[in-house]
């Protein structure tokens, strides 16, 4: 569709109140599935946070690496474990992921950022003492619980103009590395900020009323009604977790979370700019 300059005009207008609501906050967004490994969608992501940022919204970005993750521990011929959707970190693993997540993802990122013309610096959650962990369980080895969030760091970022993009690793009083679900660790590093929003890229089109029809999208949800919505199976497997903790960020202060999907180009602008949205917003 061809759209001319009128119509371009038109759209920045419309767009002007929501850029106007959030000009100043700062948003966290969650990064990872397809619209990491797809060359053309990681482009679009990272287009849209240079653009948000040029307007004057601070852009935290926050990512997992799992495929990549696997494909190095696969070239060492080190076997991916899973237990419950986690992967089961034991000392071989960790020191992949350290390396593969602070290393390769994280700065692969940062470059795409910087040249799109915006200003990036890498860091992990070790860095600043940013997430201080605990282990998770017996179970998953060297996969880490959060116990403390100290955000100066990245508040030091934001104030000097940049965008953090964030490893989603950790470490303890020993220590040692850990490996963080990267929904955790973006919800918490959330509600630290006490940030506008939490924006988690998925693979889906957000809560579906039936998890088939893509039409069924439930738009808005209150973390109150959630216990009734996995009772009647709406919220389930895989979804609870992401939700709990969503709830757990807008508890601790962070205004609204949203679920996106990933796999469409500029998923972010045309949830944060445009007044349909396209994904599912959760409130307190």
């Amino acid at each position: 569709m061809n759209i001319d300059n009128l119509q371009k005009a038109q759209i920045l207008a419309e767009a002007l109140p929501n850029i106007q609501q959030y000009d100043g906050k700062t948003i966290v967004v969650k990064y990872g599935g397809n619209a990491m490994v797809n060359e053309e969608l990681k482009k679009a992501v990272m287009h849209d946070l240079v653009y948000l940022s040029t307007i004057g919204v601070k852009i935290v970005l926050v990512h997992g690496g799992g495929p990549e993750i696997n494909r190095v521990l696969d070239k060492m011929n080190i076997e991916s474990k899973f237990v419950n959707g986690l992967r089961v970190t034991d000392e071989e693993t960790i020191d992949v992921v350290q390396m593969v997540l602070a290393g390769k993802v994280n700065k692969d990122l940062v470059c795409h950022i910087c040249n799109l013309g915006g200003r990036s610096i890498g860091l992990s959650g070790m860095d600043g003492s940013m997430l201080k962990c605990e282990s998770a369980d017996d179970v998953h080895g060297y996969v880490g619980n959060v116990t403390e969030v100290n955000p100066d760091v990245i508040c030091e970022a934001l104030d000097n103009g940049y965008i953090p993009v964030i490893s989603t690793i950790g470490f303890d009083e020993n220590s040692h590395c850990y490996n963080i679900n990267a929904d955790t660790a973006a919800a918490e590093i959330a509600g630290a900020l006490k940030a506008e929003a939490l924006i988690s890229m998925t693979d889906i089109v957000g809560l579906c009323k039936d998890k088939d029809d893509p039409s069924s999208l439930i738009q808005k949800v209150y973390i109150s009604d959630t216990p009734a919505l996995i009772a009647q199976g709406i919220i389930s497997g895989g979804m609870i977790p992401k939700i709990d903790s969503m709830t757990k960020a807008l508890r601790q202060g962070c205004k609204k979370a949203f679920i996106i999907d990933g796999r469409v180009p500029h998923s972010i602008l045309m949830e944060m700019l445009t007044d349909e949205g396209m994904g599912t917003m959760f409130r307190l």
